[in-house]
Formats: C-alpha cells, sequence, structure tokens
C-alpha cells in the first residue's frame, strides 16, 4: 500500500498570513485611503462630511502650480538627498574595496566595521542635539574652534545661513548612513565567487581593475537595491530635518515629508492636500525607481531574451510557411 505523502505547502501560507493581514491593514489600506483622500474636500478636526471635488485633481493641481512651499520642500529634498548620497555611495565603496581586498589583509576589520556602522544606530533625536550643541552660537565647541585658529574674530551663526544649515543636515545623512550602505556592499562582494578574483590574480590584474571589471559589475544587483531604498529614504526625510532646524532657516531644509506632516496636522489640518502631496511624492519614487530599473538593467541579459524573441518568431513564421505549402 502505498503511503500517502504529507503536504506541507499549507504550513508557508499559514505562516505567511500574519504578515500578509498586517500588511493588508498597516500598508495597503492606508495607501489607498491616501489616494482617495486626495481627491476629497477633506479637512479639519471637526468631523464632516467628505465629498469628491468637482475637480477631483484640484488638490494635486494647486500642489504643483501654485503651491511655492510645496515645489520649494520637493527641491529641497532632492538637493539634500544627492548631496549627501553623493559621498555616502563614494566613501562606501572605497571602503568596501579596502575591507574585501585580501592583499591587505586588514588586522581589526570587525572593529572598523562596528564602528563605521555606529552612527546608524544612534538615534536621530541624539544626533540632532548633538549636531545642534556643537554648531550652537555663540558658545558651541564648532565656534570655539574656529575662533582659536584664528578663522573667525567673532562667533558665526552656522544654523542662520541657508547653504550651511543644507550642508549640515546633508551631512548628517551621509554620515548616519554610510556605514549602512558599505555594510550591505561588503555582503554583496562577499557572494561573488571566489574563483573570479583569482582568476584576475593570476591574469596580473591590480587592485583597482579588480574592481571596476570584476567587483562592481557583479555588484549591479546590490547597488540597485542600494540606489533605490536610498531614494526613497531621501525622498521620505523627516526626523533629522525636522529634530534640528524645524525645516529652517527660511524653509531651507523644509523637506516634502515635513511639508506633508505640516499641512495634515498642524494649522487648518488640510488632509486632502496633504493626502495629495503623498500621492505626489509616491509618483516621483515610483518612476524614478522605474528609471533605476532600467538604466541598471543586466544589457547582455535583455539581448539574450530579445535574440530569443526572434529566434521564436522566426520558429513560427518558418512553420506556418510550411503549412501553407
Amino acid at each position: 500500500m502505498r503511503r500517502k505523502g504529507v503536504n506541507y505547502s499549507k504550513y508557508g501560507y499559514i505562516f505567511t498570513f500574519p504578515f500578509v493581514l498586517a500588511f493588508l491593514i498597516f500598508s495597503l489600506y492606508p495607501i489607498l485611503y491616501t489616494a482617495v483622500i486626495g481627491f476629497t474636500d477633506m479637512k479639519g478636526l471637526i468631523p464632516k462630511p467628505v465629498h469628491i471635488l468637482d475637480n477631483p485633481f484640484q488638490n494635486f493641481k494647486d500642489l504643483i502650480f501654485e503651491n511655492a512651499s510645496f515645489k520649494k520642500s520637493l527641491l529641497n529634498t532632492g538637493l539634500l538627498w544627492i548631496v549627501n548620497f553623493i559621498p555616502q555611495i563614494t566613501l562606501a565603496l572605497l571602503l568596501t574595496a579596502w575591507f574585501t581586498n585580501k592583499r591587505l589583509n586588514i588586522r581589526g576589520q570587525g572593529a572598523f566595521k562596528v564602528l563605521l556602522y555606529m552612527p546608524n544606530i544612534i538615534t536621530a533625536s541624539t544626533i540632532a542635539i548633538l549636531f545642534s550643541t556643537m554648531f550652537a552660537y555663540p558658545m558651541g565647541p564648532i565656534n570655539s574652534l574656529v575662533q582659536m585658529l584664528g578663522l573667525s574674530d567673532a562667533p558665526i551663526f552656522f544654523l542662520q545661513d541657508k547653504t550651511t544649515a543644507r550642508g549640515i543636515v546633508a551631512f548628517i545623512q551621509f554620515w548616519m548612513w554610510y556605514g549602512n550602505t558599505m555594510i550591505i556592499l561588503v555582503a554583496g562582494v562577499m557572494g561573488i565567487n571566489p574563483a573570479l578574483f583569482e582568476s584576475a590574480a593570476i591574469d596580473g590584474a591590480n587592485g583597482w581593475q579588480t574592481f571596476f571589471r570584476i567587483t562592481l559589475p557583479s555588484l549591479r544587483t546590490i547597488l540597485l537595491f542600494t540606489l533605490i531604498t536610498s531614494m526613497i529614504g531621501g525622498l521620505t526625510m523627516f526626523d533629522i530635518p525636522q529634530l534640528f532646524l524645524l525645516g529652517g532657516p527660511d524653509d531651507a531644509t523644509l523637506t516634502t515629508s515635513m511639508f506633508i506632516y505640516g499641512q495634515a496636522f498642524k494649522g487648518s489640518y488640510l488632509y486632502n492636500r496633504a493626502a495629495a502631496a503623498s500621492m505626489i511624492l509616491f509618483l516621483i519614487a515610483a518612476a524614478l525607481s522605474a528609471v533605476l530599473f532600467y538604466v541598471m538593467r543586466d544589457r547582455d541579459a535583455a539581448q539574450v531574451k530579445k535574440a530569443e524573441k526572434l529566434y521564436k518568431k522566426s520558429l513560427k513564421a518558418t512553420a506556418a510557411v510550411e503549412r501553407e505549402v
């Protein structure tokens, strides 16, 4: 008598059910609800009947074409992300090349990695207080150092200058996240087949050639993940600008997430406008992600797939001709 096999697939559904349920309740439903609110006149603390606007896209139109604060927040968000991400990915790649170079055989790598990753563990509120104290006016440590070195005779109000404030916020974001990016890249390098590096060494490739010809191309997927997660994190930047400078001076560090928060939970409680801004931000993130996926695609694999499609079409055409004959 044949023994009946045990079907374990049901256990997979059972274990994934809590995640699916949590996703539906706490992620998908809020996203859909936010999208709907963007087309309505929902505002104010006192509950009122909510109606779809005569022009459903009016909230979006007002934000894009008439709201200067929203446009400024988008510009600030993009600028802060670019200024912090370029040095972040550059330093992370350099550290990755350094730590994974077997010729250097660096001792104490674990301690170095922990120290470099440490800023990512510190809470945003702690970092905001730290940098507020460092750049305090007139008696902060930075001001004291500047005067001691003779670079300035009088204290400098760093946080009242727009360019300086943006630079400090961008530096904080860079300092907090370059260690995290480095750890991800190092993990990616460790997943590359060691035979590739051995072959390169036998062929006489130096460290830079190995890094640019083998390591970087093999990290395409990891780099794509890093770019997209960093881009989404940059677009939703909130904690440091909010806790450090409250978006100041003169909205120089006002990000889109801060604008959304201000519209929804301050002043007039314009939930419809905040929802519309959220959906615009979502669409921007989706569009940029699609661009990154396209730019970072494996062109060789794409060409192979294209060739396979052409080959299948030719086979079908040949078969059709043979049937007609």
